[in-house]
C-alpha cells in the first residue's frame, strides 16, 4: 500500500514537472524566436543527436523571449547586451572569442545596446 504522503508528493512533483514543461512549450526555442517578425538564428547543422546555430544581432536588434535546451555558446563577434530573465535585467559585455555553457534556460530575451554586431553560435544536444 503507498503511503498517502507518499503520493501526496509524488502527485505535486508530476504537478510541478508538468506545469514547467507546458511553460516551456509556449515559448519558441532560440531557432524560432526572433526580432519584429524577423529571424535572427539561422540553423548551420543539425542531426539526431546536435544542433548547431549561428545568431547574429545588430546594433539595436534583439531576441523575443525564448528557452533553451542544454547548449554551448561560443562569440564568434562580441558587444554590448541587455538580458532580461526571471533573475532581473541586466547589461553585460560579451567578449569576442568568449564561450558559455547552460544546463538550459527557461526563458529569456536579449537585446543588442552596443554600437556593434554580435554574433555568436549555440550548440545544443538532443
Amino acid at each position: 500500500m503507498t503511503h498517502p504522503v507518499v503520493l501526496r508528493y509524488t502527485t505535486l512533483g508530476a504537478a510541478a514537472l508538468l506545469a514547467a514543461c507546458a511553460s516551456r512549450t509556449e515559448l519558441p526555442d532560440p531557432l524560432t524566436a526572433g526580432w519584429q517578425n524577423q529571424p535572427v538564428c539561422e540553423n548551420l547543422f543539425e542531426d539526431k543527436k546536435q544542433r548547431a546555430l549561428r545568431c547574429s544581432f545588430a546594433p539595436g536588434v534583439g531576441h523575443e523571449r525564448h528557452y533553451h535546451a542544454a547548449h554551448f555558446g561560443y562569440a564568434l563577434s562580441g558587444g554590448r547586451m541587455r538580458i532580461t530573465d526571471a533573475r532581473g535585467t541586466r547589461d553585460v559585455e560579451l567578449a569576442t572569442d568568449s564561450h558559455f555553457s547552460s544546463a538550459g534556460v527557461e526563458w529569456h530575451e536579449v537585446l543588442n545596446i552596443g554600437e556593434t554586431t554580435v554574433t555568436y553560435l549555440i550548440l545544443e544536444t538532443k
